[in-house]
């Protein structure tokens, strides 16, 4: 679901996974134990980060990783959390280069993982699978959406999910890239078809006046840097109103994570030489 041209795979999906793959070699302790993060990007990529690590060591970089494995992270906590309380389904929305399905914890329980894509994106993945020579461990089933010309619900539904039975739904680094009416879309389908149990982990970048004008400047050129590369952001949300509208929608338990929750949670007093910073959320609601 990242925003990428026809026939081009999204270059976002390939700097998050290398950033996932960096944080295996250059932190400790690691929030998120991802090895498979190093195998799906090969041996080119994981000796790249060796020998240049401080390309991906300077502030910006280690906030950046920081908040990147740490959504990861909640979200796969959260989802324990869904499994222990009986939800069978993951359905991974954009899921890019990640590597849940490949380490999936819970298949003896029997979770499904639903990987949902562009399809130019989905076919880049399974080649760099196959490359790697990677098999998940339980049920995975890929998705390929064109989100220009299909449905979300028929392609999920063509696709063995069940809408009538709880399911869990993580969505990263994808808001920031889609229209508003989009997004909105999305989450009144995940609360449509979400029953008791299911729940939903997202991120999204908050609007630009609550940014620093440092901030808003090194923000700006990042903008202008993935405009350039075809996938520009087009939306920024505001805690307020989004809590108001996932209540509208039926979400009965909101949680909403800034830089400040994250690194209380994940980073302070771990002995990691990171921190999240930025204007980046995430949030956790349920049904």
């Amino acid at each position: 679901m990242t925003s990428v041209k026809d026939d081009f795979p999204s270059r976002t999906a390939y700097g998050v996974a290398m950033s996932r793959a960096a944080h295996q070699i250059l932190d400790s302790p690691r929030v998120l134990d991802d090895p498979v993060a190093l195998a799906i990007m090969g041996p080119k990529a994981a000796g790249a980060i060796r020998a240049a690590p401080r390309r991906f060591d300077h502030r910006f970089a280690r906030q950046l990783r920081a908040f990147l494995v740490a959504r990861s992270r909640l979200a796969e906590d959260a989802l324990g959390e869904a499994v222990a309380r009986g939800v069978r389904q993951y359905v991974v929305l954009g899921a890019g280069l990640d590597t849940f399905a490949f380490r999936n914890p819970h298949a003896a329980a029997g979770l499904r993982v639903f990987e949902v894509d562009h399809p130019a994106t989905q076919e880049w993945k399974r080649s760099l699978i196959s490359q790697a020579h990677l098999k998940p461990p339980g049920p995975l089933v890929y998705v390929p959406v064109d989100f220009e010309r299909e449905q979300l619900d028929a392609r999920l539904a063509a696709n063995g999910f069940r809408a009538d039975e709880p399911a869990f739904f993580s969505w990263l680094g994808v808001t920031m890239y889609l229209s508003r009416e989009a997004i909105a879309g999305t989450l009144g389908f995940v609360a449509r078809c979400s029953v008791s149990r299911s729940g939903i982990v997202f991120d999204y970048l908050v609007a630009p006046p609550r940014w620093a004008l440092l901030r808003r400047w090194g923000l700006a050129l990042l903008m202008r840097h993935l405009a350039a590369a075809g996938e520009p952001w087009r939306t920024f949300l505001e805690p307020a109103s989004l809590h108001r509208e996932l209540t509208q929608l039926g979400f009965a338990t909101v949680r909403d994570f800034g830089a400040e929750e994250i690194n209380a949670r994940y980073f302070e007093g771990a002995g990691a030489h990171l921190r999240a910073g930025g204007s980046a959320r995430v949030v956790l609601a349920r049904i």
